[in-house]
């Protein structure tokens, strides 16, 4: 016989992921920045960050929000040097 363990501490992790992840639907925070200006790019990509580890502050701890966070940060700061790279060319 085998037995399985840590399936309840997966599916808390996992209701847990669900909810961090539901606090990021929709809009999470608006930024705004001069295209031109490197430090305001800079900026508007800070509080974008603070405003992701604001809404996952609460669960933090959990491995697969920790695992992810990154990602978005990373997927967001590249949207936000896409549009700056596009308004200068504009």
């Amino acid at each position: 016989m085998v037995k399985i363990t840590g399936l309840d501490s997966l599916q808390r992790q996992l209701k847990e992921a669900r909810k961090a992840f539901g606090t990021l639907d929709g809009q999470f925070a608006t930024v705004s920045f001069d295209p031109e200006n490197p430090e305001s790019i800079g900026e508007a990509i800070r509080e974008m960050e603070r405003a992701i580890d604001a809404k996952v502050a609460p669960f933090r701890s959990n491995p697969l929000v920790a695992n992810i966070v990154p990602q978005l940060k990373d997927k967001y700061r590249a949207a936000i040097q896409e549009r700056a790279k596009a308004a200068k060319a504009s």
